[in-house]
């Protein structure tokens, strides 16, 4: 694989430009508006995978959105790789605190991606980090340096929970057996300090609807006098966390991993500056469960946070009302051990029980997950890293994330696999923010990085 500089340096430009164009569709699955965009864009995963070598290469139906597979394989006795990724996006939306339009790619420079980075929604999440592999595959195949066999199975379901994934999965186990599953959809420290994630929090995502009276209400003549739902839902959610930020739902807390104090040492070696971490995000000072670093609170301790709330009049002037119902979105970020649907029932039976008689309270679970530990000592982990080692110069540090992929679990549980996640984001990509971008560094390093993943995987294998 000497040559792989050469061949990424000679079609640089090429590679660049077709991520570009695989950008501008908004492959948004979350809002039925762009139900054609989403299938346009599985068309040309499709189209991108056929030409990078794919031997077969076909568009699977699902109850949702198709999932595209494909495969390359050269000699069933050798390991097989399966690659996921997804090619759809999240919403936009704040449309008004992007600087160049989500959907009309640029490339700018900026401090952390001096050589620059491309400005667009779904660029590091996940079609960049997804392309990746596409255009490692295109190497591989071209020069003659694939080493072992290679799947692909990428969705167009995973910004809405991956609803058909699972279906997808059990009933095509044989299509996607494999010796390890590759996935690039985290991220690593910096540029210059390579990180592969060994952990990921689980998930449970909730809506709760909290309703007073029959109707909206004029707040002169009923103020005072019966229940503002507005109100009630404020302080409910306000009294999940006590003083010490600590959740405060029963039996929350009773599966949690404690990793020993050796672990969250090593842990604590990963180069970090709160300093810088609080000029990034331009705020005064860390916020979070007392006893714990930021580091800590973001990886290793579950979580509870409002992602939406709202009710009554929010229009233009005034409007003196008492709304007839209040709405929250809450995620929970869960920890290994911790089962997602038991979370989201003690959730649902809390809630419920902290209410005033005045109110009436609905919890509707919309999607969640497991979480997931990726041990050291494997194979693919073992590959992984020498990968990193050639290609940075640096042996990776083994980082848990504070992000979700619930389906990793899933494929534990059906395909008997382990996952290895090889990200090349960095944090400050913003990705479900406005202004997400991509540095072309990382993408490139990841083309580069991607084929010896293989080569070691296949060699380890023997």
């Amino acid at each position: 694989m000497s040559d792989i500089k050469n061949y990424i340096q000679e079609h640089k430009d090429r590679f660049i430009n077709e991520l570009v164009e695989l950008l501008k569709i908004p492959s948004v699955s979350a809002d039925s508006a762009f139900n054609q965009d989403v299938l346009s864009t599985a068309n040309a995963v499709k189209e991108s995978l056929e030409k990078a070598g794919c031997d077969h290469v076909e568009i699977c139906e699902t109850p949702g959105y198709p999932i595209v597979y494909g495969e390359k394989m050269i000699d069933p006795s050798l390991p097989t790789v399966l690659v996921y990724g997804h090619y759809d996006v999240q919403p936009p939306d704040p449309l008004d605190l992007w600087d160049s339009p989500p959907f009309e790619p640029v490339i700018k420079n900026t401090e952390l991606h001096p050589e620059g980075a491309i400005f667009a929604r779904g660029a590091c999440d996940d079609k960049g980090q997804m392309y990746m592999h596409v255009k490692a595959l295109e190497y591989m195949t071209n020069t003659g340096n694939l080493p072992c066999n290679v799947k692909f199975m990428i969705e167009g379901e995973e910004e809405i929970g991956s609803e058909s994934l699972g279906w997808f999965v059990k009933r095509n186990q044989e299509k996607l057996s494999n010796d390890v599953i590759l996935i690039s959809d985290t991220g690593m420290i910096a540029n210059d300090i390579p990180s592969i994630t060994t952990g990921l929090r689980g998930l449970s995502y909730v809506e709760v609807e909290v309703t007073g009276p029959n109707r909206d209400l004029h707040s002169g003549l009923y103020g005072g006098a019966v229940a503002n739902p507005i109100n009630i839902l404020t302080k409910m959610v306000a009294s999940l966390h006590d003083e010490n930020n600590h959740i405060t739902i029963p039996g929350f807390y009773d599966k949690v991993e404690e990793l020993s104090t050796e672990e969250r040492a090593e842990m604590g070696k990963a180069p970090f500056s709160l300093d810088a971490y609080k000029s990034a995000l331009d705020i005064n000072d860390v916020y979070g469960e007392k006893g714990y670093t930021t580091n800590e609170r973001n990886s290793i301790r579950p979580t509870l946070d409002v992602n939406g709330i709202w009710g009554g009049y929010i229009g233009e002037g005034a409007k003196t009302v008492i709304a007839s119902k209040a709405y929250a979105k809450i995620s929970m970020r869960l920890v290994p051990n911790q089962d997602w649907e038991e979370i989201t029932e003690l959730f649902t039976k809390h809630f419920e029980n902290i209410a005033p008689k005045s109110v009436s309270v609905k919890v509707n679970p919309h999607h969640g997950g497991q979480g997931y530990v990726t041990p050291i000592d494997s194979l693919g982990y073992q590959a992984a890293s020498k990968a990193y080692e050639q290609t940075f110069g640096k042996t990776p540090i083994p980082q848990r994330s504070g992000g979700s992929i619930p389906i990793v679990s899933l494929f534990e549980d059906e395909l008997k696999s382990k996952t290895i996640l090889m990200g090349f984001g960095l944090d400050s990509d913003a990705i479900h923010s406005p202004n997400e971008h991509f540095g072309i560094f990382n993408y490139l390093k990841g083309i580069e990085t991607i084929p010896y993943f293989y080569k070691y995987f296949t060699e380890l294998s023997k």
